[in-house]
C-alpha cells in the first residue's frame, strides 16, 4: 500500500491554496459548559462546497496529467466529494461524471448540479455504486478520483490538521475527527503525529454505521453491512488502505448514537448560529456519550461539512 507522509500533506496544502479556503477555529462557553472541556471547532462546514472534502478533490484533480484531465473526473459520492470534484473539474472545465445514490440529500443533489456536475442515479448500495461507476470510466475514458481511499485524497484531507496545528497556540490534548470512508481521519492522523506528537486522535463514528470502530477495534478490516444512521455522510465503508493508517496513526475510535447526534447538531444550530450537518455534530457527539473521557481536556472536533436539506431537518 502506498503510504501518505507529512511531506505529501504539506505539498498538498501549498498545491490547492489558490482553491480552498483556511478555515477558521470557533468555539462557544455555552457547549464547553455542556461538554465538560474546551473544545475547539475546526469549521470545515465554511469550506468550498461546505465540506472539507474540498481539499483532497482539488489535491487528486490537480495531480492529474493534462492528458489524463482533458478526459474528465469521475467518482461515487452520497454528495459531498461529488460537489468538490464537481467544482475541482470546474476550473479546469472538464466534465465531472458522478454516480449518487438515490436516497442522497435534495441539497446535494442541487450542489453537484450547480458546480456542472452530471449525475448518474443508482441504487443506495456500494456495490450499485461501484458497478455504475465502472460502466462510466469505460464509457468516457474519465479518471476515477475515489471519496476517500486514495493517497491524493487522503493527503488533501490531512490539511485540515495540518492548519489545526498552525492555528491554535497550545497543542490539543485530543483531536477528533468524524469517519466514514476513513480519509479525513487518516490524513489528520498522519499530519497530527508529525506536528502534534503528544496530542490522541480519535475517530467519531455512529453506532449506527461503525464498521471503522469494529475494524480498529479487532485488528482486521471489517465490512460495512447495512448502514443505519441520520448520519449520511458517514453510511460509506471504511477504505482499507484508510484503515491501514488509521490502525497505525489513531488511539481509538468512539461512537454515539443518532439521538446524540442529533442533540448535538441542534447544539451548534442554536448556540453557534453555525449550520453544521450530522455527519459533522458526531465529534461533539462522541464528547457527550464519553464525557468522563474528555473531562477538563483541550479538544479540537473537526466540523466536516455544513450542507443539510433544510426542509427534512431530523427534528
Amino acid at each position: 500500500m502506498t503510504p501518505v507522509t507529512i511531506d505529501d500533506i504539506r505539498a498538498a496544502a501549498m498545491r490547492i491554496a489558490p482553491y480552498v479556503h483556511r478555515t477558521p477555529i470557533m468555539s462557544s462557553q455555552l457547549i464547553n459548559t455542556e461538554a465538560g472541556c474546551e473544545i475547539f471547532f475546526k469549521c470545515e462546514n465554511l469550506q468550498k462546497v461546505g465540506a472539507f472534502k474540498a481539499r483532497g478533490a482539488h489535491n487528486a484533480v490537480l495531480k492529474l496529467s493534462p492528458e489524463q484531465l482533458a478526459k474528465g473526473v469521475a467518482t461515487h459520492s452520497s454528495g459531498n466529494h461529488a460537489a468538490a470534484l464537481a467544482l475541482a473539474a470546474s476550473h479546469f472545465r472538464v466534465p465531472a461524471y458522478i454516480v449518487m445514490p438515490e436516497n442522497a440529500p435534495a441539497s446535494k443533489v442541487a450542489a453537484v448540479r450547480a458546480y456542472s456536475g452530471e449525475i448518474t442515479f443508482c441504487e443506495a448500495t456500494q456495490a450499485a455504486r461501484e458497478s455504475t461507476l465502472e460502466a462510466l470510466c469505460k464509457r468516457t475514458g474519465a479518471s476515477f478520483i475515489p471519496p476517500y481511499d486514495h493517497p491524493d485524497v487522503i493527503a488533501g484531507q490531512g490539511t485540515t490538521a495540518l492548519e489545526i496545528a498552525e492555528q491554535m497556540a497550545l497543542a490539543p490534548d485530543v483531536l477528533l475527527a468524524p469517519v466514514g470512508g476513513g480519509g479525513l481521519l487518516a490524513g489528520c492522523a498522519v499530519a497530527s503525529k508529525a506536528l502534534l506528537p503528544d496530542t490522541l486522535v480519535i475517530g467519531a463514528e455512529p453506532a449506527g454505521a461503525d464498521d471503522a470502530l469494529r475494524s480498529f477495534h479487532s485488528g482486521q478490516w471489517q465490512p460495512q453491512p447495512a448502514p443505519d444512521t441520520v448520519a449520511d455522510g458517514l453510511r460509506t465503508a471504511l477504505g482499507q488502505l484508510n484503515f491501514y493508517l488509521i490502525r497505525d496513526k489513531v488511539d481509538d475510535i468512539l461512537s454515539a448514537d443518532d439521538a446524540t447526534i442529533i442533540r448535538a447538531m441542534r447544539l451548534v444550530w442554536t448556540r453557534m448560529k453555525l449550520v453544521v450537518e450530522p455527519s459533522a455534530a458526531v465529534g461533539l457527539a462522541v464528547v457527550l456519550s464519553h464525557r468522563q473521557r474528555f473531562a477538563g481536556k483541550r479538544v479540537s472536533i473537526v466540523f466536516s461539512g455544513g450542507n443539510v436539506d433544510i426542509d427534512t431537518l431530523p427534528w
